[in-house]
């Protein structure tokens, strides 16, 4: 795979992605290099990755627990005053080496540690390769409110080891390529409609790049998401609402973030199909090709409340109106679109049905 090109780094694959590591170590000479990473990380991944760094280092290792739960400031103050018993300085580099949740939180640690130290990010699940590995988005939850504290700083690169994923669970991987689909969606029908298609994971490795590519090339118009980025959204307002709603709660199951978005992107598709025009047996591409993967869950009415009281809080908010990306045809999204109330419930009694 060649390496992809953003505004200032690169994502580099496989063998290429060492060689770029490599030689940035020897010439950036970090007083110490730091690895993050958490309890599977450490052990499934570390390894592999410390067997191809060349050169005399000094490496510290800092786990922190995995999961969108220990996504928050405890575990950052955590990690900050280990860098400091251990001696970071200005000069010392931060490799995350992790999945989405330790990659965003990890940026967020390097971009504040002293004002900022160089990181690097090493995503090891599908997920985030292929959607944190680009746009410089960190940051961690407040309570159970994804994403409210952060800021956007580009790492230094960004590595990508597809082999990694054969450590991971088919539900994370199935995760992940909710990402993928979604990519298919706002930008590329022929893309939707090859994955729909995929069932293995070394199909999936093969799609890798093309997602990357795809986010990259929307991150470098819209850095700061002012305009065109947020067509990535599709499926988040709703998506990540139900995610936060589940992260803490006493009797029904938390999700994974892409299992969230995919029910988010169902809900969507019927809205596209009341507000935009998307046709009727595009929306019912979306319910169907979804459903097919990821489980459906049950909403009671009032689930539904709730959820609709915490979109009020979504990031992407502004002047206290919620803004969703809809389509208007695969492949054609619409950025802040309004929803009438009415629609919200109308919305999960077609994914119910």
């Amino acid at each position: 795979m060649n390496s992809i090109i953003s505004d200032s780094y690169a994502v580099h694959f496989n063998e290429v992605a060492f060689k770029a590591l490599n030689s940035h170590l020897s010439e950036k000479n970090y007083s110490t290099v730091f690895i993050l990473v958490d309890e599977n990380t450490h052990e499934l991944c570390l390894p592999n990755f410390m067997a191809e760094i060349n050169g005399e280092h000094e490496f510290e290792i800092i786990e922190i627990e995995s999961g969108e739960i220990n996504k928050n400031i405890e575990t950052c103050v955590g990690v900050w005053e280990a860098l400091s018993e251990l001696g970071a300085d200005r000069k010392s580099v931060l490799i995350n080496l992790g999945g989405g949740v330790l990659t965003d939180m990890g940026g967020f640690i390097a971009s504040t540690f002293k004002r900022g130290i160089d990181f690097i990010n090493v995503p090891t699940t599908l997920l985030s390769m292929v959607d944190a590995s680009v746009g410089g988005k960190t940051g961690i939850d407040l309570g159970n409110l994804k994403n409210q504290i952060g800021v956007i700083n580009q790492p230094v690169m960004v590595l990508v080891i597809p082999d990694f994923l054969d450590t991971l669970e088919q539900r994370q991987i199935q995760s992940g390529f909710a990402e993928m689909l979604k990519h298919g969606l706002i930008q590329d029908p022929k893309y939707w409609n090859a994955l729909k298609t995929v069932k293995t994971l070394e199909e999936m490795k093969n799609h890798i790049l093309t997602s990357i590519e795809i986010k990259n090339n929307v991150v470098l118009q819209d850095p700061t998401e002012q305009h065109i980025r947020k067509i990535l959204n599709y499926g988040h307002t709703l998506g990540h609402a139900i995610e936060s709603y589940l992260l803490n709660h006493a009797t029904k199951e938390m999700l994974l973030h892409g299992e969230a978005i995919a029910i988010g992107m169902i809900l969507e598709a019927y809205l596209s199909n009341q507000l935009l025009g998307l046709e009727q047996s595009a929306a019912d591409d979306i319910k169907t090709t979804f459903l097919q993967r990821y489980p459906k869950i049950d909403f009671t009415t009032e689930d539904i409340d709730n959820l609709l009281e915490l979109m009020k809080y979504d990031k992407k908010n502004s002047h206290g109106k919620v803004n969703f990306v809809l389509l208007k045809e695969i492949g054609k999204p619409v950025t802040d679109v309004e929803i009438p109330i009415e629609l919200f419930k109308q919305a999960f009694a077609y994914y119910k049905e």
